[in-house]
């Protein structure tokens, strides 16, 4: 392991609630790297170059909490997958509760993660999608603030084995 990569790993088992983007920009790293050093259990690599089936499956969830950030702003939205096509360098996904336009050339790596929530500690489940720089693209929590549904936990489940990369 680098001394990078330790001093990572550290920052991530010192700070397990505090939010990846900010361990990032504290340690001066791509955001998809405080991701990778994650402790085994807790997150799973998937295969990005199965993006599309990927997010596909996410209807399946019904309403989740997409986030989206850049170095400005974050927006937080609850809305539900469906509605897919592709138009030119998108892949659209519109719903009367969920408008994105993902430039899927763009993305870079996919993870499953599980993760202590960083205001009430609760373990969060979602699917985390970062750009070819590892910065992230955006990020479906499947519960945010509260357990989760054992319905949900087991699709989760599912689906982290069937995209593992």
């Amino acid at each position: 392991m680098t001394e990078q990569a330790e001093r990572i790993r550290a920052a991530v088992e010192r700070n397990p609630r505090k939010m990846t983007l900010q361990l990032a920009r504290d340690l001066g790293v791509p955001e998809v790297e405080v991701i990778r050093a994650f402790p085994s259990d807790r997150v799973m690599e998937l295969d990005i170059a199965r993006w599309e089936e990927l997010l596909q499956s996410f209807d399946s969830f019904g309403s989740v909490r997409v986030l989206v950030s850049n170095g400005a702003t974050t927006i937080e939205v609850d809305g539900q997958f469906g509605g897919f096509s592709t138009a030119g360098e998108f892949f659209n996904v519109q719903t009367e509760t969920l408008d994105m336009h993902i430039r899927w050339e763009q993305l870079g790596a996919a993870f499953a993660v599980e993760k202590p929530g960083h205001m009430d500690g609760m373990a969060t489940r979602s699917f985390q999608f970062f750009d070819q720089t590892g910065a992230a693209a955006f990020k479906v929590f499947l519960n945010f603030g509260g357990p989760i549904a054992p319905e949900r936990e087991a699709l989760f489940i599912e689906l982290r084995s069937r995209y593992k990369r």
